[in-house]
């Protein structure tokens, strides 16, 4: 898996899985640009980067990809800057606790516009560059893509949603030399549900609890996922596309009993 002369766009680096991506494809030879909300947290990833592989200071393009006006904008301040593009991965997403019976639109809004709205818009974009370069998007999606879960019916949605972009945009892509894959961790030690609303005794019994629900008995970790996505974008993966790769303990394959 060797990046040099690569150009990798990730959204959601700041945190969590995003920036564990940032600095293996860092490690692997990759030019970066980064893209996140959290400026702080964004700088302290390039200063992790920049000290591996090329030794090369990732691009910065600060934003919120829900925000239509903000992607188009996160988009030519990356092209204008790097003039190509090899990997897309589309990372940045949001968990709400929500059912069918307490939810609202304004809920399933936030969330969809995030995970499902802003990968639609950015890969649109970004598909004329990848054509020239024969590069490839990596989705990160979820377990919850693949299998149902009560109370983040929203998120659940949005993450089938991914799923089916992907498998689409594969197809309809692969003439044309890009190929498009995704990721679908199960439950990964980040920050994703404490931004979501859970406190901190209510995550640690969740993570206890993923002991039971996931086949390898634990959870996973940003770095295990962050791997699989380097796969998936090199050409080691060169006879895979419409991939949805389950990083996740074994849990889709778990049924109660």
């Amino acid at each position: 898996m060797n990046f040099a002369g690569k150009v990798v766009l990730i959204s959601g680096a700041s945190s969590g899985i995003g920036a564990a991506t940032a600095l293996k494809f860092a490690q692997l030879g990759a030019t970066l640009a980064l893209n996140g909300r959290n400026v702080e947290n964004l700088e302290k990833v390039a200063k992790l980067c920049a000290n591996e592989g090329k030794k090369q200071t990732p691009q910065l393009v600060v934003g919120d990809i829900s925000k239509e006006k903000e992607t188009e904008r996160i988009w030519q301040e990356t092209l204008k800057k790097q003039q190509r593009l090899d990997v897309l991965v589309n990372n940045a997403g949001i968990i709400e606790t929500g059912t069918i019976e307490n939810t609202s639109l304004e809920q399933f809004d936030r969330v969809m516009n995030t995970n499902l709205r802003s990968i639609y818009h950015l890969s649109m974009l970004a598909v004329p560059e990848l054509i020239k370069t024969k590069g490839n998007i990596v989705n990160v999606s979820s377990v919850n893509g693949i299998r149902s879960f009560p109370g983040v019916l929203a998120y659940n949605i949005s993450k089938m949603g991914v799923d089916q972009f992907t498998r689409c945009a594969a197809l309809e892509l692969a003439a044309k030399g890009v190929r498009v894959n995704c990721v679908n961790p199960g439950v990964t030690v980040t920050n994703l549900h404490k931004r979501g609303g859970m406190d901190p005794e209510t995550y640690a019994k969740f993570l206890e609890h993923s002991k039971t629900t996931h086949a390898l008995g634990r959870p996973g970790t940003a770095d295990e996922v962050a791997n699989a996505i380097c796969f998936l974008a090199s050409e080691l993966a060169s006879f895979s596309t419409g991939v949805s790769l389950a990083v996740d303990g074994g849990r889709h394959a778990m049924c109660p009993r």
